[in-house]
C-alpha cells in the first residue's frame, strides 16, 4: 500500500492501482457532491471510476419502508416454505449454491415475510421467487426498516458524474448480484444492466445461472460504451477490494457484526459512525 498524501491510499493489484474513495454515509436525498469533491483532486484521464449502486440509490431517495407493508399468504409461502425450507434444505444443496446462502436461508428472520410482500408488490412473482437478493433490493445499507431499490437510470447518473468531473474517464455503477455466462451469452436476474448483458431474468436467470459460469458483479450503467468483458473485469476488481474491507456489509446478516446493532434498529447515526467506501478509482499501470 502506498500513501500519496494523507487522504488517499493506493493499492497495487496486478496491472492496476486501486484508489479507494472514503466518505461519510451518503444520506437519503443528499447530493453526490461530497463524493465528487473527494474524487476530483485525484482522478485522471483514462481512469475507471467504479461506484456501488446503493449510495446512488439512497442519494436518489430510492427507499421503501417495509413496515408500511402487511404480509399476505403469498409472501408467507414465499418466505417460509419456498425460500427457507425448499431452497434452504432441498433446491439450494441440490444446485450447490453457496454454503453461506444456504445458511442464511435456513435462518431467515420473520421480517423476510414482509420483505417478500414488498418484492411482490414492486417487481412481481418473477423476482419474488428468487430465494434471496431479489431484484437488487439492498437491506443492509439503509436505516431502520427501510430498504433501497436499484438506482434509477444508472447510465444517465454515470454520464452526469463524468461530466461533473470533467475528465476523460469511464464511470461504472455496479451491483454485487451476479452476471452469468452461458456459451456466448451474458445474463442477470437484475432488472437492469449494461448493453450486452440480458437483464430482468429474475428467478429464471438465477436458476439458469446455477448451471452456468458466474462472471461476477454486474455493471448496471456506464458513462461510455464498454464491452461486457471489460465491464465485468473492472467491476470485479472493485468488488474484490470492497469485500476485503472490515466495514463491508454485503448481507443483512453482516450488519450486526459491523455496527453492533440489530438489523431493524440501525439508525442514520449508526451508519454514519463508520467509514464508507462507496467508490474506487481503478487506474491501469503503464
Amino acid at each position: 500500500m502506498k500513501n500519496t498524501s494523507s487522504n488517499y491510499k493506493f493499492i497495487e493489484k496486478e496491472d492496476y492501482l486501486i484508489i479507494p474513495i472514503e466518505t461519510h454515509y451518503i444520506k437519503p436525498n443528499e447530493s453526490l457532491n461530497p463524493l465528487i469533491s473527494q474524487i476530483k483532486p485525484i482522478i485522471e484521464d483514462g481512469d475507471y471510476l467504479v461506484i456501488a449502486e446503493t449510495p446512488i440509490a439512497v442519494s436518489q431517495g430510492r427507499l421503501v419502508d417495509e413496515s408500511e407493508y402487511s404480509p399476505s399468504l403469498k409472501s408467507k409461502f414465499l418466505a417460509i416454505i419456498w425460500s427457507k425450507y425448499l431452497w434452504g434444505y432441498i433446491f439450494g444443496p441440490l444446485l450447490k449454491i453457496k454454503k453461506r446462502t444456504i445458511k442464511n436461508l435456513r435462518k431467515l428472520p420473520k421480517e423476510s415475510i414482509v420483505h417478500k410482500e414488498v418484492v411482490l408488490d414492486l417487481y412481481g412473482w418473477k423476482h419474488a421467487l428468487k430465494p434471496a437478493s431479489e431484484a437488487g433490493i439492498d437491506l443492509s445499507n439503509a436505516p431502520g426498516t427501510f430498504v433501497s431499490l436499484l438506482p434509477e437510470n444508472p447510465e444517465k447518473v454515470a454520464k452526469d458524474i463524468e461530466r461533473k468531473l470533467d475528465k476523460n474517464i469511464n464511470v461504472l455503477i455496479i451491483d454485487t448480484d451476479a452476471t452469468y455466462k452461458r456459451k456466448n451469452k451474458y445474463f442477470t436476474g437484475l432488472p437492469i444492466a449494461i448493453d450486452g448483458i440480458e437483464s430482468n431474468k429474475g428467478f429464471f436467470g438465477y436458476v439458469l445461472g446455477q448451471i452456468s459460469e458466474n462472471a461476477g458483479s454486474t455493471p448496471l450503467g456506464s458513462s461510455k460504451k464498454i464491452s461486457v468483458e471489460e465491464g465485468l473485469k473492472i467491476a470485479n476488481i472493485a468488488e474484490d477490494y470492497q469485500k476485503s474491507l472490515s466495514t463491508a456489509m454485503s448481507t443483512i446478516h453482516s450488519v450486526k457484526n459491523v455496527l453492533n446493532s440489530d438489523e431493524t434498529s440501525v439508525s442514520l447515526k449508526d451508519l454514519d459512525s463508520i467509514t464508507h467506501t462507496p467508490a474506487v478509482i481503478i487506474r491501469k499501470v503503464e
